[in-house]
């Protein structure tokens, strides 16, 4: 039986979504749908065949199994615009964290070297479209917590180095789990939490005391004119997000009333 956990933010969702409250600040907001649901669907079709169906022979008998090799490891290095492989990430990871980055920037919990957020590989420039053996790049970006600076490096894959530079201020890209933990240990460890721990006391009669105890995903909120406290006017330029909570095999919590705002480690609550 489904169990509704009436409490302290006004409802704990059993369900895929939260009901928007109609605030300005508050529309369109929709929480992922519910993980885990079983949608392969191909298993009774395929138990259902004939024997003949199956590959076996016109008298019924089934014909023997044929057992396929095992792929092939991924190699070091991929090829033309295949995904780049793990090794190849790993790789320009360290490349484009050189010394001058480590020492100079900082991470989402303040240790030395910028928060990692994407590798990619970079598209070909205009004059190697059509060659086979265009050179291979990589781009790496990085949010320095430091100087709130969006950093994007570009590493040559065959040569070992950086080809680019890029930096940009006021540029909020969707968040790494990094962060969405360092979020939730923000909002947990401040007064304004007290809802969301109560919340999670209600539907799991345990005390919540560390992120990994929740599902986490959420979104970058950038501030609206008039639509929240001062102290969240710099969301935007600073690294702010609103957390989606789940408890792991459990309802979601509804906390879009709170904003942590990460560059200042500070926690504030929307005005409705």
């Amino acid at each position: 039986m489904r169990k509704i956990v009436h409490r302290h933010l006004g409802k704990v969702v059993a369900g895929a979504a939260i009901a928007v409250a109609g605030t300005a600040v508050m529309v369109g907001i929709t929480l992922p749908g519910t993980a885990g649901a079983d949608d392969t669907g191909g298993g009774k079709a395929a138990s259902g065949q004939s024997v003949a169906q199956a590959g076996g022979g016109a008298d019924g008998a089934v014909a023997p199994g044929v057992v396929e090799k095992a792929p092939a490891a991924e190699g070091e290095k991929g090829k033309g615009r295949d995904p780049l492989t793990d090794d190849e990430i790993q790789r320009v990871e360290k490349i484009a964290v050189n010394p001058q980055l480590l020492n100079a920037s900082e991470d989402v919990e303040g240790d030395r070297g910028p928060e990692r957020l994407t590798v990619d590989l970079a598209d070909p420039k205009v004059g190697e479209l059509d060659d086979p053996n265009a050179p291979r790049r990589a781009n790496v970006t990085f949010y320095d917590y430091r100087d709130d600076t969006l950093v994007t490096r570009t590493v040559d894959l065959d040569s070992g180095k950086i080809v680019a530079t890029g930096t940009q201020h006021g540029v909020q890209p969707p968040l790494s789990s990094a962060e969405y933990a360092e979020a939730a240990s923000l909002l947990i460890a401040d007064p304004l939490g007290a809802d969301l721990k109560a919340d999670y006391k209600d539907a799991t009669d345990k005390e919540l005391t560390d992120p990994n105890q929740l599902l986490l995903t959420g979104a970058v909120y950038r501030a609206v004119p008039g639509g929240q406290p001062a102290v969240l006017d710099k969301c935007g330029e600073h690294r702010c997000v609103r957390l989606f909570p789940k408890v792991k095999n459990g309802p979601w919590i509804d906390a879009r009333a709170f904003v942590i705002d990460l560059s200042a480690r500070k926690v504030a609550k929307l005005e409705s």
